[in-house]
């Protein structure tokens, strides 16, 4: 069997791992945090959602984000400042306007696997993760997005997903803590919701005791390589200031597969392998709202939700916390928390949870590695023993378990070859 790098250590690395080391191969993975999960991995809205599959690249996306670029609050922000990298995605973005229905359908097929596959590591290996299998309720607040939600149900269907509409009555009684208006609803039973934190973290000691090797704390920063035999070369970051994180020290290792599943750092990693991987850091917000008193804890819901028109999605991680996340900011790779994108998700939590004490919410930033299809990018690379399981945008959590198994099965492919 194979020495195979890993690089990323977020939730497509650690699945990554996991499946090659279940194969046999020998596994290490390199990651530039500390600790595995340290990106978006962290704290998105963590939701398992097969419901959540339609891709964006859609006209009626496009309208919207027309009405909304002069609006800071608006679910989907764009910084008109020049960028090629920006503005050749956004390009290509349109494009695969036309792969809409394709893509959505492919992509509703390997999220309903990769529940089952998640479901299965989670169960195998003993791994709780705050897991509240109680569907996904989708709410609408007008007829317009009701309707357009009956389209996206059609498409959802022809992938093999059971989305069934739901009436205003119908919503709250899925739902008894909500508060607001709706005019209807979507609910699938079938998806999940859980923190992908613990999940990922739980799962990397699962690979450490199966036998993988991690080094983190480390930047790649170059790759040689000859006769399917590569030297990975890294910087040590020395993170123990509070300051820029500073070289404290080169290394190297050998391998003989890499696999980049490095997040939006993918790009800059395989243009050094000579590959084109188009991903755009897509930032997201979300508040951990923390419900410490018995009130707050009964007014919180605990079935996840997803509100169709301010792109809000919501799951209740265990008792005393409650996790709200949304919007889409196409502002490179800039981390910074904006009190302007954070406020309307504490003010969704009042309009909708008006019992929910929201005076300690931990805000979060995050960047979703995007490929301008919204697909995610699992093949091999120009140079035999490279590969990539990257790029799944705003579905990692939920499309990862299936596109590790895809991976290892390329692998394996080309190794028989």
């Amino acid at each position: 069997m194979s020495k195979i790098a890993v690089i990323g250590a977020g939730i497509s690395g650690i699945t990554s791992a996991y499946s090659l080391l279940e194969a046999g191969h020998d596994v290490v993975v390199i990651d530039r945090h500390r600790y595995p999960a340290m990106e978006t991995s962290f704290a998105n809205g963590g939701q398992v959602s097969a419901s959540n599959a339609e891709v964006w690249n859609s006209t009626a996306t496009v309208l919207k984000a027309m009405r909304w670029i002069f609006r800071p609050d608006a679910p989907l922000l764009l910084n008109p400042s020049p960028s090629w990298h920006k503005y050749s995605w956004i390009a290509e973005f349109l494009w695969n306007v036309r792969n809409h229905r394709q893509n959505t359908i492919q992509t509703v097929r390997l999220a309903i696997e990769a529940r089952r596959l998640l479901f299965s590591i989670a169960e195998r290996e003993k791994i709780s993760f705050d897991l509240k299998q109680r569907g996904i309720l989708h709410i609408c607040h007008s007829k317009d997005y009701f309707d357009a939600g009956v389209e996206t149900s059609a498409l959802l269907a022809a992938g093999g997903l059971e989305r069934r509409p739901v009436t205003s009555k119908e919503i709250v009684a899925i739902e008894p803590a909500l508060k607001g208006n709706y005019y209807g609803g979507f609910f699938t039973p079938s998806d999940a919701s859980g923190d992908i934190h613990k999940f990922t973290r739980k799962l990397a000691v699962v690979c450490a005791e199966k036998g993988a090797a991690f080094i983190q704390d480390a930047s790649v920063e170059g790759f040689s390589g000859d006769q399917n035999r590569f030297k990975i070369f890294m910087s040590k970051l020395d993170r123990t200031t509070s300051g820029p994180s500073q070289t404290t020290e080169t290394m190297d290792i050998d391998v003989d597969k890499i696999v980049v599943c490095a997040g939006v750092e993918s790009r800059r990693i395989a243009s050094m392998l000579g590959d084109r991987i188009n991903v755009y850091p897509v930032k997201g917000y979300s508040i951990t709202v923390s419900l410490n008193v018995p009130l707050s804890q009964q007014a919180a819901p605990t079935v996840s939700l997803l509100d169709e028109e301010a792109k809000i999605v919501t799951s209740r991680l265990g008792p005393d916390r409650f996790r709200v996340a949304g919007t889409a900011e196409l502002n490179g790779y800039n981390r910074d928390i904006r009190s302007d994108r954070i406020d309307p998700l504490r003010a969704w939590v009042r309009s909708n949870f008006s019992g929910i004490d929201t005076s300690e919410v931990v805000p979060w930033a995050g960047l979703r590695p995007m490929m301008p299809d919204m697909m995610p990018v699992v093949r091999a690379g120009r140079q035999t023993g490279v590969y990539y399981n990257t790029g799944h945008g705003h579905l990692g959590w939920t499309l990862s378990a299936a596109t590790a198994a895809m991976l290892l099965r390329i692998i394996q492919s080309d190794s028989q070859a």
